[in-house]
């Protein structure tokens, strides 16, 4: 139900949906880059907090970083939902990961709030592409 009133909308949808978009590209590519970067912290949060290598912290970066690419890319775009899906999929996945493991490592909803924020906001622009 509350899906089919946003869409509804229509004109206002899609103002917010690029809002969104620009709000969870921006985020996700601040939050790549220290990842990128191979940040020592960031690389011992990875480690101590949910077990997981160097090499999957910069893995996990690189998808975020690709993904945000593609979001922004997609808001200028004349071709921008062929752009925003694929952006929208590279960084749920990645987000979907990221709540599992908070979720894993006991940090409960509070833990998890930011990625499944910005993966609520990604799933509506992802319908919102799919709409003609």
């Amino acid at each position: 139900m509350f899906f089919s009133n946003i869409i509804k909308r229509g004109k206002t949808f899609g103002k917010y949906t690029i809002d969104s978009g620009v709000n969870v590209a921006k985020t996700l590519f601040q939050s790549s880059l220290p990842k990128v970067q191979d940040d020592a912290q960031a690389a011992t949060q990875f480690k101590e907090g949910f077990n997981l290598s160097r090499n999957a912290m910069k893995f996990t970066g690189l998808l975020e970083l690709i993904g945000s690419v593609f979001l922004f890319i997609s808001i200028i775009s004349k071709s921008g939902k062929k752009f925003a899906r694929i952006g929208v999929l590279l960084t749920n996945i990645v987000l979907g990961g990221a709540i599992f493991k908070h979720l894993e490592a006991g940090h409960g909803v509070d833990g998890s709030k930011k990625a499944l924020k910005l993966f609520g906001l990604n799933t509506l622009n992802f319908i919102e592409t799919m709409r003609k």
